[in-house]
């Protein structure tokens, strides 16, 4: 975690924290679908590869659609970010959100193998649907970011001991920089060109 000093905190980018689950998720279902997808199960494959895909969908939906009106609050309420205030890296933040989840998402992917079972591939397309929400709304937030040239960051210490949740309920408002600060594009992508800081 970054620590600042003379009164200055470690922030987060906001889209950055809510990214880093994205490909975990999305590869873990993959794999799992895929591997889940061998047994025939209690309702067959055809069966279990349809009610996956809905659950697929409905996921993607509801994981990028949660907790915008939070969001949205926080951003508008958005204070400037101190000159002490430390900018955390994108390969910390994302590392320390994987992490806090490793072992949350190891279970997440033998539920998800097992489910095959009874509905092959249906627990697996489940976790790459919220891996694929999960990108959604960090590709929301980038859009928000971009409309109001300000990127979104959180404080380390308000967010949870399992590596982020930058709307939770510990998270008292959010911090603002300029859109070139920081190592992560708008939406918590890596920058394709050095930033100015």
């Amino acid at each position: 975690m970054a620590r600042a000093g003379r009164g200055g905190q470690g922030l987060a980018r906001v889209a950055v924290v809510v990214r880093a689950g994205a490909a975990p998720l999305w590869w873990c279902g993959v794999l799992a679908a895929g591997v889940g997808v061998l047994p025939p199960g209690l309702t067959g494959r055809r069966i279990g590869v349809l009610a996956g895909a809905a659950l697929f969908l409905v996921t993607a939906a509801a994981v990028a659609l949660a907790h915008r009106k939070r969001y949205t609050a926080l951003a508008r309420s958005a204070a400037r970010a101190g000159k002490h205030d430390v900018l955390q890296d994108r390969a910390v933040t994302v590392r320390a959100w994987r992490r806090g989840h490793r072992w949350w998402l190891l279970l997440a992917f033998a539920a998800a193998l097992g489910s095959s079972f009874a509905l092959p591939a249906a627990g697996g397309l489940l976790l790459a649907g919220a891996g694929t929400g999960l990108a959604l709304k960090a590709a929301w937030l980038g859009r928000r970011e971009r409309e109001q040239d300000a990127l979104l960051w959180v404080r380390v210490d308000w967010l949870d001991g399992r590596g982020g949740r930058p709307a939770g309920r510990t998270v008292k408002g959010l911090r603002a920089t300029g859109i070139a600060a920081g190592d992560a594009a708008p939406g918590g992508t890596r920058r394709r060109t050095a930033a100015l800081v």
